[in-house]
């Protein structure tokens, strides 16, 4: 619904270190919505901390072990951060939902 979205604080800039990824946990109206946030060449990139193989990932374990890709712990499928496109494994093809953030004096807010 247009109009609908509000804003969730989830940290600040600097509690995510470059070329890492955290998991968040954010009370909407609708339900409690688990999101992963990735840093990566000074950029942040948020998504629905969801696998669109089975649904399911394990909580701050979401890099490959050399740093490069989001990994879904399940069943290893790897994920470009810049665009959560699956390149590898049971959902090759498919995508990381996409949540969108913004920034306010270094504080990062999630757009639900």
């Amino acid at each position: 619904m247009i109009g609908s979205d509000k804003t969730y604080p989830l940290c600040r800039r600097d509690a995510i270190p470059e070329n890492s990824a955290r998991g968040f946990t954010v009370e909407t109206p609708a339900g409690t919505r688990q999101l992963l946030l990735a840093r990566r060449n000074k950029r942040v990139f948020a998504y629905i901390n969801r696998c669109p193989h089975t649904g399911v990932w394990v909580a701050d374990r979401f890099l490959d072990r050399s740093g490069t890709h989001l990994q879904c712990a399940t069943h290893g499928a790897l994920f470009r951060v810049h665009d959560g496109f699956c390149i590898h494994g049971p959902c090759a093809g498919k995508s990381l939902q996409p949540v969108t953030i913004d920034e306010q004096n270094g504080e990062l807010f999630a757009i639900l």
